[in-house]
């Protein structure tokens, strides 16, 4: 069970193609402390009962602006028996205080990271981010100790071409696992036309992405993204839909936003979000697939028309190896 985790709207990056650019004059909501510890606990439980192994995955904005964040992420593993992991800009990673707590209590660590030098920088408005980001994934990784580490890149018309330089770069870091997204539009649709992957950026990294697979595996490296998700991004960038019939919602992925809903992802929490003050127990955990099913039979919402979930085109999954043609 993998529980993506919206804890909080807040971030102190201004990145034009975000929904939580700093610049963005709207209140900014946490999620609620004590209702994200009753939860842990129906989730530490349902670990005990099934056998089930369950990762937290803490996203935002920025997740580590949080407050109680390290407190909490030790209930979470220590108390509860969970696994725990988040994304993030890096900006705080910077502290030694926070780098031994990522250490000691994380399961994974991503990063993201959108181009070299100062094409990051000028994207996230983080003069020297590049470099201070560099610095801190190495001395996590240097300690040979700690969470898996992982980058996310954004993939964007200007940036997409040095895709494969950032890689080795990223890799040169200690990051042993790179995923990609390609930019969306839904966040921020007046940045998302003229930076949007084109068909024949999409057909390029189908292209290239075998070999480039290879070659950082060489490194210790797993470059993520399978067949499934090179679809889906070529659909995106022709504007052709993907619907999707069944994904299985709430059997093992759970999106939570920072209001306390549960929904099967990101896109449908207004429709089929369920206030976690309703799941308070394991069995009510375990009745949430039927719930979104029947949700789901009973209407249909518009982003199952054209479904965006990366966790539905496997995105963390990958060609096998044998694959490659040499």
């Amino acid at each position: 069970m993998i529980v993506v985790w919206r804890i909080t709207q807040r971030c102190n990056l201004s990145c034009p193609f975000c929904a939580y650019d700093r610049r963005g004059s709207w209140p900014r909501r946490d999620a609620d402390l004590e209702s994200i510890r009753r939860f842990g606990v129906v989730l530490g439980e349902y670990q005990r009962l099934t056998g089930d192994q369950v990762l937290v995955s803490w996203i935002g904005g920025e997740p580590f602006l949080f407050p109680s964040l390290a407190e909490l992420t030790v209930f979470f593993t220590r108390d509860l028996g969970l696994r725990v992991s988040a994304t993030t800009n890096g900006t705080t990673l910077g502290s030694a205080v926070v780098r031994d707590h990522v250490r000691d209590h994380y399961s994974e660590l991503t990063v993201s990271v959108d181009g070299i030098g100062a094409v990051h920088d000028t994207l996230r408005l983080w003069p020297g981010g590049y470099a201070t980001l560099r610095r801190s994934v190495r001395q996590i990784a240097e300690a040979k100790r700690g969470p898996r580490l992982r980058a996310n890149v954004i993939l964007m018309r200007h940036t997409i071409a040095e895709f494969e330089p950032l890689c080795f770069e990223l890799a040169d870091w200690g990051i042993e696992e790179i995923t990609f997204n390609q930019l969306g539009g839904r966040d921020r649709p007046e940045f998302f036309p003229k930076h949007r992957l084109l068909p024949e950026d999409a057909a390029w990294l189908q292209s290239q992405l075998p070999q480039l697979r290879h070659r950082l595996s060489r490194l210790g490296v797993r470059l993520k993204g399978g067949d499934a998700y090179l679809r889906r991004i070529q659909a995106s960038s022709r504007d052709e839909t993907i619907p999707v019939a069944d994904c299985r919602p709430g059997e093992q992925f759970l999106f939570v936003n920072e209001l306390g809903d549960a929904a099967p992802c990101s896109f449908t929490s207004s429709g089929y979000g369920v206030s976690l003050s309703k799941i308070g127990d394991v069995q009510a955990l375990l009745d949430l697939p039927e719930r979104f099913a029947r949700a789901r039979r009973e209407r249909r919402l518009a982003p199952c028309e054209d479904c965006q979930s990366t966790q539905i085109f496997e995105k963390f999954n990958s060609r096998p190896e044998t694959a490659i043609v040499h």
